[in-house]
């Protein structure tokens, strides 16, 4: 994919694995609702974040890393 611009909710949450160790990225957002997982997989699609691992116990629940990609994106 070519190199689009986020979304005010694909950049919200990129933003939050800056902090995060690994730039570990949130299942939930910031009032408790699970993150949209099309906002998760268009993240993955344009490169900005990377499955991580597979939680074993919600294996529905994707569970990513900002990649470096995706970090200069919401950090320049």
């Amino acid at each position: 994919m070519n190199s689009a611009r986020p979304t005010d909710a694909q950049r919200r949450y990129l933003e939050r694995g800056l902090d995060q160790p690994g730039g570990k990225l949130p299942l939930f957002d910031q009032r408790g609702q699970r993150v949209n997982s099309q906002t998760v997989r268009s993240c993955i699609e344009h490169g900005w974040a990377e499955p991580w691992f597979r939680n074993p116990m919600k294996p529905d629940w994707l569970v990513c890393k900002l990649t470096d990609k995706g970090r200069s994106l919401v950090n320049p």
